[in-house]
């Protein structure tokens, strides 16, 4: 054993999961033997990429039939609550819901959670999320082993589920290893919609190059950034649609491209409009093509309109639109999938160009949340935390702050049903069919019991410690400390 590689007798060198044959060794018949065998057992596993990818694990069983007892029912579409009401879960669905108590028979084996007059309603959704961008500083993530960065990935995604977030759509970072894990029952967390790596131009946003790393040869080495699978570069159409179709071959439920300037990153002015028409159109193409959709990151108005233009379904951020986009967005039927950002205080780890850029896009927010209302746009909730656990803990906090703009009603809904609407734009690339963002019959059971009622004082959803009685993912309850 030297430097992590073993030789076996054929002269195959093995290095995690490739094997290089032959390296430093003289070819002969019984080793190419060896090489053709090996190859022969990879190819008779299956015709099709799907057969030769890494096998999933099982589902681990879930609990038995659970039956909520006397609950009041926020459905995630309408204002108010239902009167008083059971609900039956079986599997990883919402099974019966009932305004009279539902029989069980003694040996059911059903497992009740007395509700005692308490709300129950959707697990909330958050549509813009990095899952693997939370925790760590940007120096972390970039100088830090993969493995490390996914651990400390795994506990923020266990935390996302203790505040009610029950599905996040991850808008950039490799987030697929965790998704899997999560799906597999290795570890607690939010049901993920996958992007894969942010797609960008040379000194977009997300391009974290340094300026020693100039200039960058064409089919040379990877940025870190990319070796990691937090963003791809891409200078073309020809780039852009080849970056796209990685994504989707690794499991992107949608795509994600930076149409123009961010806050976090150093080469970025805000005013900026990145992608060409036609490097955008390719993407679409090619996410069409998958029957899913392109989303961007874009404030300004001409980001936003060369988006509209090259077909993009869902616009990010867009606080520093003007009414005429607005506008046009309301009459394309594009999605706007924005956040409350009102704290333009110091942020740890942005220098000062960076917090300048900051303060900008929050002066930008009663605007947005204004032209939205008045053109109704379709509006999708979501935080968009970057690098810190601290403002992570306060994503059901920033959801509450929506009372400055909507009703408590109103705002739920937004976070529930209508985020969920927007899921759906991803067709058959979507990993969950089925119903969520609400709670009815054989919709999937992601549920919320709630000791207070939300839909009077929003604020409740900032201490889901103290205020979520119950999280329930897919049928599982995750937490339970309703009074005994």
């Amino acid at each position: 054993m030297s430097n992590g590689r073993h030789r076996d007798e054929t002269g195959a060198y093995e290095n995690g999961s490739i094997a290089m044959f032959g390296r430093g060794t003289v070819d002969t018949p019984t080793r190419r033997s060896s090489r053709l065998l090996v190859l022969a057992a990879v190819l008779s596993v299956g015709s099709s990429p799907a057969a030769v990818s890494q096998p999933r694990s099982p589902s681990p069983a879930r609990d038995g039939p659970i039956l909520f007892e006397n609950v009041r029912i926020f459905d995630g579409r309408t204002a108010t609550l239902s009167p008083a009401s059971h609900v039956l879960v079986k599997d990883n669905t919402i099974a019966r819901i009932s305004a009279e108590p539902i029989e069980t028979g003694v040996n059911a084996g059903i497992r009740g959670v007395a509700g005692n007059g308490r709300v129950l309603m959707p697990g909330l959704t958050d549509m813009h999320w990095h899952a693997m961008m939370v925790r760590p500083t940007p120096v972390t993530l970039l100088t830090s082993d993969i493995g490390y960065s996914n651990l400390l990935a795994g506990a923020e995604a266990t935390a996302t589920l203790m505040r009610g977030f029950t599905t996040i759509r991850d808008l950039g970072g490799p987030s697929f290893g965790l998704k899997r894990a999560i799906d597999e029952g290795l570890l607690p967390g939010p049901r993920i919609y996958p992007s894969g790596a942010v797609i960008t131009v040379t000194s977009g946003h997300g391009d974290f190059r340094q300026l020693s790393d100039l200039p960058r040869t064409i089919g040379g080495m990877l940025a870190r950034v990319e070796q990691l699978g937090g963003s791809m570069i891409a200078d073309s159409p020809d780039e852009v649609r080849m970056r796209v179709r990685e994504q989707l071959m690794q499991g992107a439920s949608q795509i994600k491209l930076t149409a123009g300037g961010g806050v976090a990153s150093p080469f970025s002015p805000l005013d900026v409009t990145t992608f060409t028409e036609a490097e955008l159109r390719a993407a679409v193409e090619a996410a069409e093509n998958w029957g899913t959709y392109v989303c961007t990151h874009a404030y300004t108005p001409a980001s936003i309109r060369r988006s509209i233009a090259a077909g993009v379904k869902c616009v990010e951020h867009g606080h520093l639109m003007d009414e005429d986009t607005a506008r046009l967005m309301a009459e394309k039927g594009i999605w706007l999938s924005t956040q409350p950002f009102l704290d333009a205080s110091p942020a740890s780890g942005l220098g000062p160009a960076e917090q300048a850029k900051l303060a900008q896009v929050v002066t930008g927010t009663d605007r947005v949340y204004a032209l939205a209302k008045k053109y109704g746009i379709r509006t999708a909730f979501g935080t968009d935390i970057l690098f810190s656990e601290a403002l992570a803990k306060r994503q059901g906090a920033m959801l509450a702050s929506l009372a400055r703009w909507y009703t408590p009603a109103e705002a739920l809904i937004m976070a529930t049903s209508t985020n969920a609407e927007l899921l759906t734009l991803s067709g058959l690339r979507n990993p969950y069919p089925g119903r969520l963002g609400v709670v009815e019959e054989g919709a999937l059971a992601d549920l919320l019991l709630v000791d207070g009622n939300p839909l009077e004082d929003l604020g409740l959803v900032a201490d889901p410690d103290r205020n979520f009685l119950v999280i329930m993912k897919d049928g599982r309850i995750y937490k339970d400390t309703v009074p005994k």
